[in-house]
């Protein structure tokens, strides 16, 4: 358990600072544009990378691909996760109005929106968590090949 409790700490301060992010648009009342949410990337990319960089320095040597995967998977799912549920109680408890705000945009014809919206963010989160995870161990990552 040891191992995981700097990715546990990441993802809890990267989804803190996704929170605050869409917080901050909803004041200025851009929380509904999706595109805003690209910035997502950003803010989880960078939780991402530190946590693989914390985890090598810490390691030194015992650094692996395998440990290095892990720690930054942790970190973007456990913020993924965060953030879900955050984005769920807002959008029911919060601000009644939001999803419909929403949908009037982008998703007229759907029945189950709430569903489909809740889902999309889960999916959108992992989904990069993965793939920046799988961009960054290529920066971290020790090279087989020896000069002669």
């Amino acid at each position: 358990m040891k191992k995981m409790t700097l990715p546990i700490r990441f993802g809890i301060v990267t989804s803190a600072v996704l929170i605050a992010y869409f917080l901050i648009l909803s004041l200025i009342g851009k929380h509904t544009n999706v595109f805003y949410s690209l910035f997502n990337g950003v803010i989880t990319g960078f939780g991402i990378y530190e946590t693989i960089k914390y985890t090598k320095l810490r390691q030194g040597k015992g650094f692996s691909y395998g440990n290095g995967f892990t720690a930054g998977v942790t970190t973007g799912f456990i913020a993924t996760l965060l953030f879900t549920i955050f984005f769920a109680l807002y959008a029911t408890e919060l601000d009644g109005s939001f999803l419909d705000r929403l949908s009037s945009v982008w998703a007229k014809d759907y029945r189950n929106f709430e569903g489909i919206v809740f889902f999309t963010v889960a999916i959108m989160g992992f989904a990069t968590s993965l793939v920046l995870t799988l961009s960054f161990m290529q920066l971290f990552k020790t090279s087989n090949n020896s000069k002669k």
